[in-house]
């Protein structure tokens, strides 16, 4: 019996390894922007979903496709969760690992939250630490079998609103200072955002992260800088966007509000609207036309590229 456990742990462990690579820490040691040590420690709830908060230490989950399967193609995928927490299995995992099934390295992104302790300036953290990302995996690109020149952003929820603050607020790295990370761009590629939250400022906003990731009472100029719809420019990147029309949490109106701002400002842009699939249907399981979506973002990230995976 005990050398029968010992098989099965052997085997679990394999597994483990086989599903995900490696975890990096976002930044070195002791340089970690904003924040402050409050002695709080990170949360975890697994019930139905994998739930995470009060993250301390941000990093990155790596799931790298085989070398034989790999397009060279790769997307940071940030869970949603109202900037309260992160759906962390439900929206990070799960997708990571269907997309790197299907040859796209995918990096699932732990960011800090707004409403730590740690958290010095609240509204600047999310987007630091998505930036930070995006920079390591294109350092790191060569050793991952990754093409730095295709490297996107994926969010959900809230997450996609992070996302779609990294597809519209970045810049080309500072080769006069800092490591050889902060040296790399942080312009993701492209997007594909899901169910995002969008806009901060309009009636259809999602009140929660908002407040979360602002604070109580709002800033007017805030709001106006994190509405994303309102930050597109003619520099953003191609983005992919999938809602439902029956979503009661955040209004299919925001991923229309971006989708006509690519439009308007000529970016490459495709939507998908669903009539059903509510709010937070993840990868789409179950939720009948919904479920499609991977295959249509497949699809789409195949045009970009003229892959042939």
């Amino acid at each position: 019996m005990k050398r029968l456990l010992l098989s099965a742990s052997a085997l679990l462990f394999v597994h483990v390894l086989a599903a995900q690579d490696l975890t990096v820490p976002l930044y070195p040691s002791g340089a970690v922007p904003n924040y402050v040590a409050s002695g709080e420690r990170e949360r975890r709830d697994s019930s139905d979903i994998h739930y995470v908060s009060l993250v301390q230490t941000p990093e990155v989950a790596v799931y790298l496709p085989s070398k034989r399967s790999a397009t060279g193609t790769a997307v940071i995928i940030c869970p949603g969760g109202g900037y309260g927490r992160l759906a962390y299995s439900w929206e990070g995992t799960d997708p990571a690992r269907f997309f790197a099934s299907r040859g796209i390295a995918a990096i699932v992104l732990k960011y800090r939250l707004p409403n730590s302790k740690s958290v010095t300036v609240r509204h600047e953290t999310p987007l630091l630490d998505a930036q930070r990302a995006i920079r390591l995996v294109r350092a790191n690109a060569a050793r991952w079998n990754i093409r730095p020149d295709r490297i996107g952003i994926m969010g959900f929820s809230a997450g996609g609103h992070l996302a779609s603050t990294a597809l519209t607020r970045f810049d080309a790295g500072d080769v006069a200072s800092g490591d050889s990370v902060a040296r790399q761009s942080a312009r993701p590629d492209f997007g594909v955002l899901v169910y995002p939250v969008i806009t901060l400022s309009k009636p259809v906003l999602h009140k929660g992260s908002r407040d979360n990731l602002l604070g109580t009472p709002t800033d007017t100029a805030l709001t106006l800088r994190y509405s994303s719809e309102l930050q597109v420019t003619r520099e953003t990147p191609p983005v992919f966007l999938v809602h439902a029309l029956d979503d009661k949490s955040v209004p299919m109106e925001n991923s229309l509000l971006f989708f006509t701002a690519l439009k308007d400002n000529g970016v490459s842009g495709e939507l998908h609207v669903f009539p059903k699939g509510g709010h937070g249907f993840g990868m789409g399981t179950g939720k009948g036309a919904a479920e499609g979506w991977t295959t249509l973002c497949l699809e789409w990230m195949r045009g970009l590229y003229q892959q042939t995976h």
